[in-house]
């Protein structure tokens, strides 16, 4: 069709106008053509459509296939879909373009509902067809659609299409049907390098990273995507140093690689080994986008590297970037958790758009620290602007409410959160609770509110409840909060001291005798000791208590023994004036 409507030889020319093919509208369809690819607004596409119209174009497939890829292509959605009802009998490549349209938009099930209708019109798909819908059934997770889609695939002879049959592959494994995703692929009678990559991010996006790697190992030829895949699978189940070995053997890197391997570290809590791999990302010459930066700017704000913080921002201004919702909400929650809440209220003020991330992460900011009422002034003004909280903004704003001492609004904003937002209450919130009325004092409301939960309370709520006792000097209460205590973390002994200082407190030095010798027997330890960090030439230095296993600790501690000496000498003086 495509080859009779622009033929390129005179013998094809002559053979098209015996057939009286008007010479002017032929002219007039490659003129269409060219404005139609290079069309730059939504006024060009009405002014072409009246075009076509007057010249009755409007019906030819081919044209109106690139009229609506170029509505698409200027976000003009609902001009596509009403310019495609207009057609009589539009061909499959129409159908295609509308369906690639609506799927690159966000609009799958339209999608598949569209596919139905060619269906219902004798339409016959092709290739180019079943690929875009069986991603549409993955992105909405259709699976009886699906299913019903690889069944006509097959009907219709694409049982061998490498590219329908690893589409299908990707949509098993979205699904979590790994069985039939690993069945069609055992089944293609031809890979390609493409089908090969969908496989291995099936078995890792599902977890199962030995199968992962033996298909890896047995790839005929891997590309960086691939290594890219087998990273974020390591990442996904919290295998650092499996992620790391082969971040390490990777032939090139690219920047996804690098934010790959930035990212695994960062949800795995290893900050400091993130920041050393952006540094030599930055050494290596690759300059890192905007998903980079809120990554490493986050780990910025785990280890309150401020300074480095500060820098980033400025390389940020520096170079161009736009602060997005993404970078904007890190910077807030770095400049937030590094103590300069001033810098963190100007950076969220300055956002030209703000989702619900920007939003949670400034109403975190004021309730850590302390600005109860201002946080909940900020919840207030987020709902005026239509954003939908989510669990996160409730434990921030119930924890304002803790710190400004609000037990009305707290109970109000919980059973909101529950009635009107319709958000089921996470161990998180009840802990927020269970904190709010213990410090309070009102601990017979918060035995109530551990007694009412759906699921089973954790160390937090718990811990919560044990320091409530401790402000009440409830010793019953603190027993049983201290025996769940010691069920979930049974190494913990910073319980038994709390409560045997209660017994202190109290004057029953028996009892604290026996919670001394529980612990004596079952020989627990204090672990994780307070620690404290100190950033210095953008690196991040950490000490615990007489600590000596640093690099620095030598040389610290030689200065403090000279400031002790110096003070004692200087104060012997006095002591012999004194005595004498």
């Amino acid at each position: 069709m495509i080859f009779q409507r622009f033929p390129k030889t005179p013998t094809q020319l002559n053979f098209i106008f015996s057939l009286n093919f008007p010479r002017k509208k032929l002219i007039h369809t490659g003129v269409l053509l060219t404005h139609l690819k290079k069309c730059p607004n939504l006024v060009s596409l009405q002014s072409l459509q009246a075009s076509m119209i007057k010249t009755d174009l409007i019906q030819d497939c081919y044209l109106m296939n690139n009229f609506i890829t170029s509505c698409f292509s200027l976000n003009q959605i609902e001009y596509a879909n009403s310019i495609f009802t207009q057609m009589k009998s539009p061909n499959v490549f129409v159908y295609n373009a509308l369906i690639r349209g609506l799927i690159r938009s966000g609009r799958s099930m339209e999608a598949l509902e569209l596919y139905l209708v060619m269906l219902r019109d004798g339409v016959y798909p092709t290739s180019y067809t079943f690929s875009p819908i069986i991603k549409a059934c993955g992105q909405v997770y259709a699976a009886r659609f699906g299913e019903g889609i690889h069944c006509q695939a097959w009907k219709n002879g694409f049982d061998t299409h490498v590219f329908v049959l690893t589409s299908l592959v990707d949509l098993y494994g979205k699904l979590k049907k790994f069985d039939e995703a690993c069945k069609v692929f055992d089944e293609m009678p031809e890979r390609d390098l493409f089908a090969w990559i969908t496989m291995v991010c099936v078995y890792a996006r599902g977890g199962d990273m030995g199968s992962a790697r033996r298909l890896f190992d047995e790839m005929p030829e891997r590309n960086v995507t691939a290594w890219n895949a087998m990273i974020d699978g390591y990442s996904r189940v919290g295998n650092v140093e499996g992620a790391a070995l082969l971040f390490d053997q990777m032939p090139g890197k690219d920047l996804i690689s690098w934010t790959s391997m930035i990212a695994c570290y960062s949800q795995n809590k290893e900050y400091k080994r993130a920041l050393a791999v952006f540094d030599e990302m930055i050494k290596s010459g690759v300059h890192p986008d905007e998903m980079t930066l809120a990554t490493i700017i986050s780990c910025c704000a785990h280890l309150g590297a401020l300074d480095l913080g500060k820098k980033l921002h400025f390389y940020i201004v520096r170079e161009g970037f736009s602060i997005d919702v993404y970078i904007g909400s890190a910077l807030i929650d770095m400049y937030a958790k590094c103590g300069r809440l001033d810098r963190s209220l100007i950076v969220f003020f300055n956002l030209r758009e703000k989702n619900l991330f920007c939003w949670n992460s400034i109403i975190e900011g004021l309730a850590t620290h302390g600005h109860g009422r201002s946080a909940l002034e900020m919840f207030e003004t987020m709902l005026k602007t239509n954003i939908k909280p989510n669990g996160v903004t409730f434990i921030s704003v119930l924890s304002a409410c803790t710190h400004a001492g609000f037990v009305d609004k707290g109970r109000e904003l919980f059973r909101s959160m529950i009635d009107d937002f319709q958000i089921n209450p996470q161990v998180e919130h009840y802990g927020c609770m269970v904190d709010l009325l213990c410090k309070a004092r009102l601990l017979e409301d918060a035995m109530d509110v551990i007694k009412r939960m759906k699921i089973k309370p954790n160390a937090v709520v718990w811990g919560a409840l044990l320091n409530g006792c401790k402000l009440c000097l409830n010793l019953e209460m603190a027993e049983l909060a201290v025996s769940n205590l010691m069920e979930l973390e049974p190494e913990n002994c910073g319980y038994y001291t709390l409560l045997a200082n209660m017994y202190a407190e109290a004057n029953q030095w028996k009892e604290v005798a026996k919670i001394r010798a529980i612990i004596r027997e079952l020989g627990i330890e204090k672990q994780c000791p307070g620690s404290s960090w100190i950033e210095m030439g953008n690196e991040v230095h950490q000490f615990v208590a007489a600590d000596k296993s640093h690099s620095a600790s030598t040389e610290i501690h030689l200065l403090l023994d000279n400031l002790y000496w110096q003070l004692k000498l200087n104060t012997c003086p006095l002591e012999v004036e004194c005595a004498l």
